[in-house]
C-alpha cells in the first residue's frame, strides 16, 4: 500500500515556485557561481545547474511537512550543485531547509542541527587554514557558517521564541480556566449560603403560619381563631422583617447604609420565646461564653431549624435547648419529643438537616441528628479557635 505525501504548505508551494523561477531566471542570463575551469567543478556548461536547482525546489514543498527528509535531500542537492557552476538561488533554497528543520523539525532535530552545522563551520574554518596557511583559507568557514550555521541558529532562536509564547498562552488559558472554575465554586457555595439563610430565616414563620392556620381552619372557636390570627400576623411581620434585612444585605446599590447585623447567641432568648409563643414548650440552658461570628451565627441557626422542626414534627412535650464550651468547641444540643403527633404536620424536605449538616461541616465541627430513645435529638460541636477571649 502505498504512503501518502504530506500535502505542503501554500507557503511552501510559493516558496518552491519563486525559487524555480528566480534560479531559472538566473540560468537564462547566464550568472553561476563558479566559472568552469575552478577544480570542484566536475560538470560544466549551462545544463547539469537545473538537476539540483529542480531538486533543492522539491524540497521547498516538504520544508513544512517533512523537514527532516528536506534537508537530507536538500543536502544531496547542494553536493550535486558544488560540482557544477552553481546557482545562487539553490544556496539560498538550502539555507531556508536548514531553518525550517530546525523550526519546525523535532525536538531532538532542533537540538542537532545546530550544533552539527556549527561543527562543519569550524571544521571548514581550520582544516583548509592548516592545510594551504593562507588567510584567504578562511572565507571557506565563513561560507559554510552563513550557509548553514547562520539559517540554523536563526531558527533556533525562533523556535525557543515561539515555545515560550505558546507556553505563555497554554498558562494564561489554564489561569483562565482556574479562574473560571473557582468563581463557579464561589458562586455556588454562596448560592447554598443563601439557601441556607433563606430557609432558616423564613421556615420557621412559615411553618407557625401554617400550624396555627390548620389549627384555625379545623376549629370552630372564636377566641382559638383570634389567637392562630393573631400567632400568624406576628410570623408574618417577623418573617417579612427577616426577608428585608436579607434583600437589603444582597442589593447592590445600597453601599450608602450598613445592612441589619446578624442574629447572635444573645438573641436566643427571644427566640425561645417566640417558640413558646407558637405552642412549644422550650427551655434554654446556654452556657457559651463568648465566641467566633461565624460561630455564633451557626449555633443561632442550628437552633432556630431545630425548634422549626419541632414546631413542625415533635409530638407534645417539652423541648430543651443547651449551649455549652467543652474541649475547644461549643456543643449545641436540642431534645424534643419524638413519637406520634396528634396535631396538625407541616411537611419537610429535609433541607433544614441538610443546611444545619453543612454549617457544622464548614466550620470543621460535627453534626448528628437522630431518635434516642422517645427523644429527636439534634448535636453539633462547633470548634472554637484558641486565640478567642476567655468567658
Amino acid at each position: 500500500m502505498a504512503v501518502p505525501l504530506p500535502r505542503p504548505h501554500r507557503f511552501d508551494v510559493v516558496a518552491a515556485v519563486g525559487g524555480l523561477l528566480g534560479g531559472v531566471l538566473l540560468w537564462g542570463i547566464g550568472l553561476g557561481v563558479r566559472p568552469a575551469d575552478e577544480p570542484p567543478v566536475l560538470f560544466d556548461g549551462r545544463w547539469p545547474v537545473l538537476l539540483p536547482l529542480l531538486v533543492m525546489a522539491g524540497c521547498e514543498l516538504l520544508r513544512r511537512a517533512a523537514p527532516r527528509t528536506a534537508l537530507l535531500t536538500g543536502t544531496a542537492a547542494l553536493a550535486l550543485d558544488t560540482v557544477t557552476q552553481g546557482s545562487v538561488i539553490t544556496l539560498i533554497m538550502f539555507t531556508d531547509l536548514v531553518y525550517a528543520a530546525v523550526l519546525y523539525g523535532t525536538p531532538a532535530a532542533a537540538r542537532r542541527v545546530p550544533w552539527i552545522t556549527g561543527l562543519l563551520t569550524v571544521a571548514a574554518t581550520v582544516v583548509p587554514f592548516a592545510l594551504w596557511r593562507v588567510p584567504e583559507a578562511l572565507l571557506i568557514g565563513v561560507a559554510v557558517g552563513v550557509v548553514s550555521f547562520a539559517p540554523a541558529s536563526t531558527g533556533l532562536i525562533v523556535r525557543n521564541h515561539r515555545d515560550a509564547a505558546l507556553a505563555a498562552r497554554l498558562r494564561a488559558e489554564q489561569t483562565a480556566l482556574l479562574a473560571e472554575m473557582d468563581r463557579t465554586q464561589a458562586v455556588t457555595a454562596e448560592r447554598a449560603r443563601m439557601a441556607r439563610e433563606l430557609h432558616d430565616m423564613v421556615a420557621n414563620h412559615l411553618s407557625a403560619i401554617a400550624i396555627h392556620s390548620t389549627a384555625a381552619l379545623s376549629l370552630d372557636d372564636p377566641d382559638t381563631s383570634r389567637q392562630a390570627l393573631s400567632v400568624i400576623r406576628e410570623n408574618s411581620v417577623a418573617g417579612l422583617a427577616e426577608m428585608r434585612r436579607l434583600i437589603g444585605i444582597l442589593r447592590d446599590g445600597s453601599r450608602d447604609r450598613e445592612p441589619a447585623a446578624a442574629p447572635t447567641l444573645d438573641g436566643l432568648g427571644d427566640l425561645v420565646e417566640g417558640a413558646r409563643a407558637n405552642g412549644l414548650d422550650v427551655t434554654l440552658h446556654a452556657d457559651h461564653g463568648t465566641v467566633p461570628t461565624p460561630v455564633e451565627l451557626a449555633a443561632y441557626r442550628i437552633v432556630q431549624e431545630s425548634l422549626t422542626n419541632a414546631l413542625k414534627h415533635a409530638s407534645a412535650g417539652p423541648v430543651a435547648v443547651t449551649l455549652a464550651r467543652r474541649d475547644g468547641a461549643l456543643d449545641v444540643r436540642v431534645t424534643s419529643p419524638y413519637g406520634h403527633r396528634d396535631g396538625p404536620r407541616v411537611p419537610g424536605s429535609g433541607a433544614g438537616l441538610v443546611g444545619m449538616r453543612e454549617r457544622a461541616t464548614l466550620l470543621g465541627g460535627t453534626f448528628t441528628a437522630g431518635p434516642e430513645d422517645t427523644s429527636w435529638t439534634v448535636r453539633a460541636s462547633l470548634p472554637i479557635a484558641e486565640g478567642d477571649p476567655p468567658e
